[in-house]
């Protein structure tokens, strides 16, 4: 198939996944449509909201959707790193040499469930760091390799719930994407009640194979993008610091950011929108994409000072007011 036809096809596989979802998930279709986004872009997603509202339950639904070898970690304060990635036993088996054999960890699959990740410590979280970013494991003095595609899709309950831990900020960068799942509105809470009350549980079918996501993911890395609207993102992650921070914005930035989002997070705001143009049908980008994504691109790379906090200044209204003056939103 040529690109056009690739790109159309991606858009039909796309509604059919949102038929799947939508039997088992009520609400949330920009939380699943991001989800979606992250995995055509080869990036990882942090899900975020208060116990109960889905969160695995949209991981696990998706993930059945898709012909991908699936793996879940409950992430608890007394796990380690090898539980993830995979640990040398003593063996009898014949042909083990030095009677020592690898056994594979959760993490060599195609997605990841890190399921409530903010409540395992630091050091258990950073195992996740080169899995992330370079598709390897490393174990003694061997690199192996994980399949490929390679997703982490993790959750979390907010910081304020007691018995968790924050995320390191290198691992927070690793992420492509951070939803804020919200609670449902009174109609959608409303549906949620009645689908899981009852005997019938809905079967899923998948919709998109692995030759099929990877045939995607490589397409839209050739989805153009205009040089005015790369130089619009790119601004957009720039004026975030605020060292940077010139004109309007100066003395406001420097006011209310301490850390702003490095050169990863630009890389992650264009392909994600060359991601959602193709979702939609369209091969080229325009400034609604980026308008769309920069919130939960953003939103886990900046660092607010004090002030910010005492005044219930958030990173999402530090990026609104940026987005603003730079005539995105």
């Amino acid at each position: 198939m040529n690109d056009v036809e690739t790109i159309e096809r991606i858009r039909h596989l796309y509604e059919r996944l949102r038929e799947q979802t939508a039997r088992v998930i009520v609400g949330q279709a920009s939380v699943l449509e991001e989800i979606f986004i992250a995995l055509l872009s080869g990036g990882h997603c942090l899900l975020e909201g208060a116990p109960g509202l889905g969160k695995t339950l949209m991981v696990r639904t998706l993930a059945e959707s898709l012909s991908l070898e699936f793996q879940r970690i409950q992430c608890t304060p007394d796990l380690m790193p090898g539980d993830i990635t995979g640990s040398e036993v003593f063996s009898r088996e014949e042909g083990v040499e030095g009677g020592m054999k690898f056994v594979k960890g959760p993490v060599f699959t195609n997605i990841l469930l890190a399921d409530e990740i903010n409540r395992t410590p630091p050091r258990t979280q950073s195992a996740l760091l080169e899995a992330m970013q370079e598709h390897q494991v490393t174990t003694g003095r061997t690199r192996r390799p994980l399949p490929e595609p390679f997703f982490v899709l993790a959750t979390q309950n907010p910081i304020e719930q007691e018995g968790t831990y924050p995320l390191p900020e290198a691992q927070l960068d690793r992420f492509m994407l951070k939803c804020c799942v919200d609670y449902p509105s009174r109609a959608e809470e409303m549906d949620i009640l009645l689908q899981t009350v009852g005997s019938e549980a809905p079967t899923l079918a998948p919709v998109l194979t692995r030759e099929e996501l990877l045939e995607a993911a490589a397409l839209v890395r050739r989805v153009p993008v205009s040089r005015e609207l790369a130089g619009k993102a790119c601004d957009l992650c720039r004026l975030t610091r605020p060292n940077l921070a010139d004109g309007k914005l100066r003395d406001w930035v420097r006011e209310y950011v301490s850390w702003g989002a490095g050169p990863r997070a630009g890389q992650a705001l264009l392909i994600g929108s060359k991601a959602r143009a193709a979702l939609y049908g369209r091969f080229c980008v325009e400034q609604e994409d980026i308008a769309a994504l920069a919130h939960s691109v953003l939103r886990h790379r900046i660092q607010t000072r004090f002030t910010a906090d005492a005044e219930g200044i958030t990173q999402d209204d530090i990026v609104q007011k940026i987005g603003h003056e730079l005539g995105i939103f």
